[in-house]
């Protein structure tokens, strides 16, 4: 599978999807052009400020849906003809036409996630969506091959077509993470909402609190420890949390099941609580939680 352009498709260029209209072409630009796919209108006027952070964004949302709607610009001042049979009183406004009628619009700047909810509902979610889901299943392939690389330029792709994508914010986290670049996986991660209900980015966050509580001592000298006395509790703990933070979460979780089962109370349940943080680390519907749980289970109702 290979990488595709964002802003166009087969058969559209930018040029065919997105116009400099005027009063004289908008029967064809807009009207007749509406009774084969929708097009959005922008009025704007080249003095608006707010314009200047519209028009780039709506253009980008525009060449993201790939030939499932286009756009027409109209400057205002230039062509006040069918912006005043609109009653457009205050710019930017922008309106939608299907079958050579408006069906919906809007006034004044608005987010990316917003404008992308606007084309969704005209277009009913064509365009770009397909090939969103393409990158990021080909993102988690390369994860999971340790091509990095690979996972970097595929979210990467995601982002620059839905800057608000938490699953593609969450996959660069991850490739951040794998490179043991813990500071830029956490300035990428705060990039989606902090009440996020997106399972990977709760991942990411769980591996970085673990990566931040991970004790300083070498695993080498916990091993040690655990070895010359299995019931040192504390040491095998500490040895859980190096090897979380190391990315070892089955071996974390070995650990951590074998407090429990010793002494279910420890340190006020600490083992029991530092595995529910390595389940979601891990990805609640990994193989690693999946069994995790069912050893626990067996372990407290044993």
């Amino acid at each position: 599978m290979t990488l595709l352009d964002p802003t166009l498709t087969p058969g559209h260029s930018g040029d065919d999807l997105i116009k400099e209209g005027t009063d004289a072409s908008f029967m064809t630009d807009v009207i007749e052009a509406s009774k084969h796919q929708p097009v959005i209108v922008d009025f704007w006027a080249t003095w608006c400020g707010p314009c200047r952070t519209l028009g780039p964004a709506l253009e980008k949302g525009v060449r993201a849906a790939k030939g499932a709607v286009k756009m027409v610009k109209i400057d205002v001042d230039a062509n006040p003809a069918y912006a005043g049979q609109l009653r457009v009183q205050s710019i930017p406004t922008v309106y939608a036409f299907v079958d050579g009628q408006p069906v919906d619009g809007f006034q004044g700047a608005i987010p990316d996630s917003q404008i992308k909810a606007f084309i969704d509902k005209l277009t009913g979610g064509q365009g770009g969506s397909t090939e969103t889901a393409q990158l990021l299943e080909l993102g988690e392939e390369s994860l999971g091959l340790n091509d990095f690389g690979g996972a970097a330029q595929a979210f990467a792709h995601v982002l620059s077509i839905e800057p608000e994508n938490e699953k593609a914010i969450a996959g660069m986290a991850r490739v951040y993470l794998a490179g043991g670049d813990h500071e830029q996986a956490l300035q990428t991660i705060a990039m989606a909402p902090q009440d996020s209900k997106e399972p990977t980015v709760q991942s990411v966050r769980a591996q970085l609190a673990l990566a931040a509580k991970a004790p300083s001592g070498a695993s080498a000298e916990l091993e040690a420890r655990v070895a010359a006395d299995p019931n040192d509790h504390q040491a095998r703990f500490d040895l859980a949390e190096a090897q979380s933070a190391a990315g070892d979460f089955q071996g974390a979780v070995d650990n951590l099941l074998h407090i429990i089962k010793a002494d279910r109370e420890w340190n006020e349940q600490a083992a029991r609580k530092q595995l529910l943080v390595i389940f979601e680390a891990a990805g609640v519907s990994s193989d690693v939680a999946k069994d995790g749980r069912r050893r626990l289970s067996s372990i407290l109702f044993s």
